[in-house]
């Protein structure tokens, strides 16, 4: 029962962005999505680790560049990691995006001890009306982070 709070803090975060600032602040064209963590193919499948990584997290776009993202979810070496970050995703094309998001995570007993750690990770991102999908290269860092191609499904709950 980790996840329950976990889970209930998302939920809570959401409603609050979602009932507060996003309604408050429709004019300014401020988009909220959630999704419920990732799905992550490692590049290296002999390591015995956790490729579904199950969550719950939101992500607030303040414009077409840029997007402010936390949640929290069960990492590939099975532990409960947390993340905060901003995507910038300056080139697009149709409903494609392509950037980055800059951000810090925890929750890795390998990195910085399982402390919070900075991260800068490529991302291209589908955008649709209704559902989106951030994909992710996930780099190695040696003896501390497998890295994969990370997908992370999203529902659009304001517009």
């Amino acid at each position: 029962m980790k996840w329950l709070w976990p889970l209930l803090r998302g939920i809570s975060i959401g409603f609050f962005l979602n009932t507060s600032l996003v309604k408050a602040d429709s004019d300014l064209g401020q988009t909220l999505w959630v999704n419920t963590g990732f799905y992550t193919a490692h590049f290296d499948q002999n390591k015995g680790l956790r490729n579904a990584n199950p969550g719950l997290g939101i992500e607030l776009s303040l414009n077409d560049t840029y997007s402010f993202t936390a949640g929290g979810f069960k990492n590939s070496d099975n532990q409960h990691s947390d993340y905060l970050g901003m995507y910038v995703m300056p080139w697009r094309w149709h409903s494609w995006k392509v950037g980055a998001v800059a951000g810090v995570f925890d929750g890795y007993p390998r990195a910085h001890q399982g402390g919070w750690f900075p991260a800068l990770i490529p991302v291209v991102s589908l955008e649709g009306t209704q559902w989106g999908l951030n994909t992710a290269i996930i780099p190695n860092v040696k003896d501390k982070l497998y890295g994969g191609i990370s997908f992370q499904l999203k529902y659009k709950l304001t517009h």
